[in-house]
């Protein structure tokens, strides 16, 4: 159960209908985001001209936004209450994107972006704490599973409406996320202020041994972590032009493009139900290959079957270490707001780096012979880091053994 301020000590009716806000929350906030997140770059490919290095810029910006907002998000909570942060933030939203709705040139486009990047990594730090505080570690597997399977659900809907709204009126892309936001801030004002942790001696909490092994694994996490949100960012800022380079129009592009969240969200699903990759380190050992493996084919499949199964590829594997860094971070930090500000700080940092990568990619191609080895030579560097990285933890953990 989740021990919210002023909630039963045992779950009760009130209990369920807080969870239930919550996760729909999350559901109504990730459609909202991603119109910005993902569906914005359509928007300014397609309506304001941004070329693709453009885009890789305004992906930057965005992600810097994103990771100051996620670092000062643990401070914010604690003096607003996660309450007063939540509410502030989806306030924050609505008035960013009723100025969008009236002013989208270049210069509102790519400050508001910035801020509502911000906002973002303000707010979401705040739900995942909302979602696992007071919760023991198997319980908040579970309840982890049902917020990534709300927010990751409502990423594939978001994309498929982006491109329709934008060829329809592109205004209404910025109306659109307004009124969701509207809806979340009615259904979070019956959520409690402050919310209450489980003990850190509890006794089904790990054991130093098992809180050992659970560090390194998280550590591989987020290694990885950062690798697929950088090449994502990338892939999110670049599948525009992919697209119209293979003579796909704008609405089924968007759509399209969606399909690596799809098989996120699959991977979510499949993740929720079969606990038995808890704890294991054979999952982020298979992570490591699969996450270039995937981008390499979507961005320079050459085919539509290519791209496609990249994305397939791509958002699987990133779906299984996104599970894996949140879930052991709420472990680690007891699902303190800081648990998931760290997580969403690596996330924002991915935002960054990914364009950054790609940017040094575009500056190189004369040299190397063109924008596709020149992005190839861009992200190289990012990739072997992020991988050894990742696979030094993975060493560690194997070598320490199972926590006795």
């Amino acid at each position: 159960m989740v021990c919210l301020e002023g909630a039963e000590a045992f779950p009760g009716r009130g209990a369920v209908s807080r969870s239930v806000r919550v996760l729909a929350v999350a559901f109504f906030e990730s459609a909202a985001t991603i119109f910005i997140e993902r569906g914005l770059y359509f928007y300014t490919h397609e309506r304001l001209g941004f070329t693709g290095t453009e885009n890789l810029g305004l992906a930057l910006a965005w992600g810097v936004a994103y990771v100051v907002g996620a670092q000062l998000s643990h401070g914010a909570s604690k003096r607003l209450s996660e309450k007063g942060l939540l509410v502030l933030t989806l306030l924050g939203q609505v008035i960013g994107h009723a100025v969008l709705c009236v002013w989208a040139g270049p210069v509102a486009v790519v400050a508001l972006a910035m801020a509502i990047g911000c906002i973002a990594g303000l707010k979401w730090p705040v739900l995942e704490s909302y979602v696992a505080a007071g919760r023991t570690p198997k319980d908040q597997a579970g309840a982890l599973g049902r917020f990534n399977l709300s927010w990751a659900g409502a990423v594939p809907l978001g994309l498929v409406a982006a491109g329709p709204l934008i060829a329809w009126r592109p205004e209404a892309l910025f109306a659109a996320a307004g009124c969701l936001s509207i809806v979340s801030l009615v259904l979070a004002r019956p959520l409690p202020k402050r919310l209450v942790h489980l003990p850190h001696d509890h006794p089904e909490r790990p054991n130093t041994g098992g809180m050992a092994r659970y560090r390194g694994l998280l550590v591989s996490a987020r290694w990885s972590m950062l690798t697929g949100y950088s090449l994502m960012w990338i892939l999110a800022a670049l599948l525009p032009g992919v697209f119209e380079g293979l003579g796909v129009g704008v609405a089924w592009a968007t759509a399209l493009s969606g399909l690596l969240d799809v098989f996120r969200f699959l991977a979510f699903l499949t993740l929720g139900l079969w606990r038995g990759w808890h704890s294991r380190s054979v999952p982020l050992a298979l992570v490591i290959v699969g996450l270039p493996a995937g981008f390499f084919m979507a961005l320079f499949g050459g085919d539509l079957v290519m791209v496609l199964g990249g994305e397939l590829l791509f958002g699987a594997a990133v779906g299984m270490t996104y599970y894996a860094a949140l879930y052991y971070a709420m472990i680690v930090k007891n699902a303190a707001v800081d648990a998931g500000g760290s997580h969403e700080s690596l996330i924002g940092a991915g935002f960054a780096i990914g364009p950054a990568s790609g940017l040094v990619g575009n500056g190189l191609a004369p040299a190397v012979g063109g924008p596709v080895v020149g992005r190839l030579v861009g992200v190289a560097p990012l990739v072997v880091v992020c991988a050894i990285g990742a696979a030094v933890a993975l060493v560690k953990v194997v070598r320490a053994g199972p926590p006795t």
